[in-house]
């Protein structure tokens, strides 16, 4: 008897205990029974806060979502590459452009003939000859081959630099996901840590009531078991975290355990441009619609070039040539006053008129190939319109899930401060408490992941636009 009464005095007072807990606010919350102000979308993402752990608050290097995208510019492989690629374009455009001045080539040699030259009885030349040889030819006209390769490779310099900035935002974009996404993560951790500490505190009041007979065993297996899935989830979610902080040092160049605070939060950035308005700066600043364009230019040039074969080649040389029987050949008795040397200046017309067709039918797929590469373009064109108009829809829809999600957080947590009380009171069942629990979790769920998607959707959309916002700020 005396056992009874004081499991009986535990368990009252337990159950004023937990009152007091369960009477308490939530964050964001105000009390029950009190009138509470709508939740404005700037204040959305601080009714379910990050879980930072101790390590990453004390780490050496904190980066923002800012400090992260120049970072991965200034160190990312890729772009180190993209930029090498932009250095070499531009030492053809220097290669090409020395195909306009005369060329220079020297030739400097020894000959031993079997026997000595000679006309009849009459030697004309050593036996053993040291010959030097020199001719600059200067192009004059070469069908506007030289020009239009000229014209080519600054097409492709300038075609480089658009793949730079293109490799640049693609960057952007998997630096500014990875972060909102490992920020994300760090929101459910902290979702998760209260769905634990809540089915803690309920398997402590069921057992409470089962030591005293007022609740069966398998209530208590029941908490048990919905305690070790939460447990288990929240496992799961901080490996989530760790796995998308490999991501970001992997992206930055960074070793993969060093150690570094992520800092930021998801939140609200209203945007306010149209659909029309997008699509406008995407035509003037995507880098993919100019390497698109630069390629239309070469396929152009590409077609002059092919029909530089029906025009006659013109050249200017000079050649100088210098004969003797040792190095220096600085004589040659055999020649005029003993001179070694000689030179001729002339111009030189090279031209095939007739090869069965092979210059037209090249000039025909020439123009063919401007064809296809202006239909790509077009294509691109329809494809960047397109990945507009679906980020702006994304960005709309996870705007109005945030708005629904703020809404269903408040309802859940209300719904389990009644379900907690109901159940104190012994006036509703174990299954109502969980099944609360639950719902509060799947919406604080719902609400991160469009806090999420939301600020994912506005880096993707600034990046179909080909505009650089490493911060993401809107205004």
């Amino acid at each position: 008897m005396k056992r009874n009464i004081s499991l009986l005095f535990t368990l009252l007072f337990m159950l004023v205990a937990t009152s007091q807990v369960f009477a308490q606010q939530l964050p964001g919350e105000e009390k029950t029974g009190e009138a509470q102000a709508p939740v404005s979308m700037e204040e959305a993402t601080m009714q379910v806060p990050q879980a930072v752990s101790d390590e990453e608050k004390a780490a050496d290097r904190t980066l923002t979502l800012e400090d992260c995208v120049n970072l991965g510019i200034k160190q990312n492989p890729t772009i180190i590459a993209a930029r090498q690629q932009l250095m070499a374009s531009a030492s053809s455009v220097e290669s090409q452009r020395g195909q306009f001045g005369a060329g220079m080539n020297l030739k400097y040699g020894y000959t031993h003939n079997g026997e000595q030259p000679r006309t009849g009885d009459t030697a004309y030349g050593y036996q053993d000859q040291w010959g030097l040889g020199i001719n600059v030819s200067q192009p004059v006209f070469m069908g506007f081959e030289l020009l239009s390769k000229f014209q080519k490779t600054k097409l492709q310099r300038e075609q480089s630099d658009a793949s730079l900035y293109n490799a640049e935002l693609i960057l952007i974009r998997e630096v500014q996901t990875a972060f909102l996404t490992l920020l994300q993560g760090r929101m459910e951790v902290k979702s998760k840590q209260d769905s634990v500490a809540r089915l803690e505190s309920q398997l402590g009041v069921i057992q409470a009531f089962y030591q005293v007979g007022l609740r069966p065993k398998v209530d208590v297996l029941q908490a048990e078991v919905e305690l070790a899935t939460s447990q288990q989830d929240l496992l799961k979610a901080k490996n989530v975290v760790a796995s998308k902080v490999a991501r970001l040092n992997t992206l930055l160049n960074l070793p993969l355990e060093e150690n570094v605070n992520y800092s930021g939060e998801l939140t609200y950035l209203p945007f306010s441009m149209t659909l029309d308005q997008c699509i406008l700066k995407a035509d003037k600043d995507r880098p993919d619609l100019r390497i698109a364009q630069k390629a239309i230019k070469i396929s152009e040039e590409d077609v002059t070039i092919s029909e530089s074969s029906f025009y006659p080649k013109l050249t200017a040389d000079f050649d100088y040539a210098s004969t003797g029987d040792d190095p220096s050949v600085s004589k040659n008795k055999y020649n005029y006053k003993n001179r070694p040397d000689s030179w001729s200046v002339g111009a030189n017309v090279d031209w095939d008129f007739f090869n069965w067709g092979e210059t037209y039918y090249d000039v025909k797929r020439a123009n063919e190939n401007v064809g296809k590469i202006q239909a790509e373009y077009d294509n691109t064109k329809l494809e960047a319109s397109y990945e507009i108009k679906n980020e702006l829809l994304n960005l709309q829809a996870a705007a109005d899930r945030i708005g629904v999600g703020r809404k269903s957080v408040e309802a859940g947590r209300e719904g389990y401060r009644m379900a907690m009380a109901r159940y104190q009171a012994q006036v509703s069942t174990n299954n109502e408490v969980l099944n609360a629990q639950s719902r509060l979790s799947d919406s604080e769920a719902q609400l991160i992941q469009a806090l999420s998607d939301y600020q994912v959707a506005l880096a993707r959309l600034f990046v179909a636009m080909g505009t650089k916002n490493p911060s993401l700020k809107t205004s």
